[in-house]
């Protein structure tokens, strides 16, 4: 007899302040098992990474402009978990924090729906905390006080909440009792700032008290407003402070000038792109985030295994008709079939004097076509390993347990022509070059005029431009927002332009441009482009220490 479905359950996450770093680490279990995420405005985008499979349905709230009122939202989340479905609410900040999440956890228990609280970090502690103060301190503070800035702001609300009865205690603020307090943070107060300043001086506190508005606390967006208290809301008005913030009133807001850590960062307040692939991506995304940057991923290019795999598998001595099934089912997939299903000594072996890859993607690749069919490095046999780029040597240390024998310190594939030569490793020699589609000829034509027996130039896997640029990259564009575009191939600066249209020269004219390197800056001038700076070290650590230091 077939087992009962179990019931469905929601828990109510909350997402944190809005860097995804901050999440929880029930958090992003949850995430990565729900069927459904609900989520809202200030749950930060990159968090639905963690949930690729599950249906995302978004409920976003701003002032005066709410996708879907809270009673539908409430009624959202019943109707989920009666479908017998893992219901994630993910929620900005911390689910009790402001954030109605009292109101939806009353309607889950009114439904009987069983329901699961993950608290999150609020903004009130750290936005201050990323803009270098302190909530508390001894020498200034020993309590510290939560308030909404919408709490007289009816315009602000949906009809149902205006409708919605007052308890006792949630509203008529005692502003006399609020003035006399060490440190008040203030939450969604922007358009209020005006009202609750006044209110504070007219109630005692001094117009002279430190203050400050944080925008987007703790995302690479952040900007922060100190002024006294007085003159606080003319600041954030001269400096277009605008929703989401928050507001803290307090002698602690003087310590930002000595542990202001997150904005003095040295990249921090630009925004970069990333054009790289959407699988290497990630890497210099996180480094370039980690000094500060606000990073934009625009990938030009795609990649893909190869449409057929016979020369491939020629190359390697691999005979797929003989070969058990992928567990899998299908060429290329990870995975292989039980070791003893492999005789090495039945299989064709191919006597290659150098294996060279020429990129990280190129090792993944091989990696999972040896998995695919059941085999392993031994199909190499004694043939010694190049590799051009210290990140394509780490690759196949890790990926494939190789030593690397030849890894120049130019970045180049003239440089590892030249290397092999001064060893006199070319003439009568065999050379097998596992790369992409689209790589240069170089290698493969100084090889050949160097005497090689043979060099047998593979495409491991293959690649095709992106249809179109991300929105967000356009509206950046378009708001003159961006200050670096990186480019870490001659391909991804080709695409680049090629996607922006015929144009291109006059939207990039105002912004810079970062190579990874010599070929891929000789590209970029071909194209009309002249990079701002190229890395000294042609790989990624190269080009973020390239796009830090000062252009002149």
């Amino acid at each position: 007899m077939a087992l009962k479905q179990s019931r469905g359950i929601v828990y109510l996450v909350g997402a944190g302040p809005g860097d995804p770093g901050l999440l929880t680490v029930r958090g992003e279990d949850l995430l990565g098992r729900a069927d459904v995420v609900v989520y809202d405005y200030l749950a930060n985008p990159e968090l639905l990474s963690y949930c690729a499979a599950a249906e995302k349905i978004y409920v976003g709230k701003k002032a005066a402009e709410h996708s879907m009122g809270q009673e539908q939202i409430n009624q959202l989340l019943v109707d989920l978990a009666k479908q017998n479905k893992r219901v994630v609410r993910l929620k900005g900040g911390d689910p009790f924090v402001f954030g109605r999440g009292g109101e939806e956890a009353e309607a889950l228990v009114a439904a009987k729906i069983p329901f699961e609280v993950v608290p999150g970090i609020t903004a009130a502690i750290a936005a201050p905390a990323y803009a270098g103060i302190p909530v508390t301190h001894r020498d200034f503070n020993s309590s510290f006080t939560l308030i909404t800035g919408h709490e007289k702001e009816e315009e602000y609300k949906d009809a149902a909440s205006r409708a919605r009865e007052q308890a006792e205690g949630s509203s008529d603020l005692d502003w006399s009792v609020i003035a006399k307090l060490p440190c008040v943070a203030f939450y969604m107060g922007v358009k209020s700032l005006p009202r609750i300043c006044a209110k504070l001086i007219e109630n005692g506190k001094s117009p002279d008290t430190p203050a400050a508005t944080i925008q987007w606390g703790t995302r690479t967006r952040q900007r922060t407003c100190v002024a006294t208290l007085k003159d606080l809301p003319e600041k954030v008005i001269e400096q277009k402070i605008s929703a989401p913030a928050i507001t803290i009133v307090g002698k602690v807001v003087t310590m930002r000038e000595s542990i202001n850590w997150f904005e003095t960062r040295p990249l921090f307040g630009q925004t970069i792109v990333v054009t790289r692939t959407r699988q290497q991506a990630s890497e210099l995304s996180v480094k370039l985030q980690e000094l500060g940057a606000n990073v934009i991923e625009a990938p030009t290019i795609e990649l893909q295994a190869p449409s057929d795999w016979q020369k491939i598998d020629d190359a390697l001595g691999i005979s797929v008709a003989a070969t058990p099934a992928s567990p899998l089912g299908k060429k290329g997939d990870a995975g292989s079939p039980p070791m003893s299903t492999w005789d090495p000594a039945a299989t064709k072996q191919l006597q290659w004097d150098w294996v060279i890859f020429t990129s990280a993607n190129g090792v993944r690749y091989t990696r999972d076509r040896l998995r695919a069919v059941g085999r392993d490095v031994r199909v190499f046999g004694d043939a010694k390993i190049a590799a051009i780029g210290d990140a394509t040597a780490a690759a196949i240390q890790k990926e494939l347990s190789l030593h690397v024998d030849l890894c120049p310190e130019s970045f180049v594939a003239e440089a590892l022509a030249n290397a092999l030569a001064e060893r006199g490793q070319i003439a009568g020699k065999r050379f097998l070059l596992l790369r992409a589609d689209i790589a240069r000829t170089i290698l493969r034509e100084k090889l050949q005029v160097g005497g090689a027996a043979e060099v047998r130039d593979v495409a491991i896997y293959e690649t095709k431009s992106a249809t179109a640029l991300p929105q967000v990259l356009l509206d950046a564009l378009a708001e003159n927002r961006i200050n670096w575009i990186t480019f870490t191939s001659s391909s991804t600066a080709k695409n680049f332009v090629s996607l922006l249209g015929g144009d291109y020269r006059e939207k990039l004219k105002h912004i810079k441009l970062a190579s990874i390197g010599p070929i891929t800056t000789t590209t970029l001038r071909e194209l009309g482009l002249e990079p701002a700076t190229e890395a000294e070290v042609f790989n990624i650590d190269g080009l973020i220490a390239a796009i830090s230091k000062p252009v002149e």
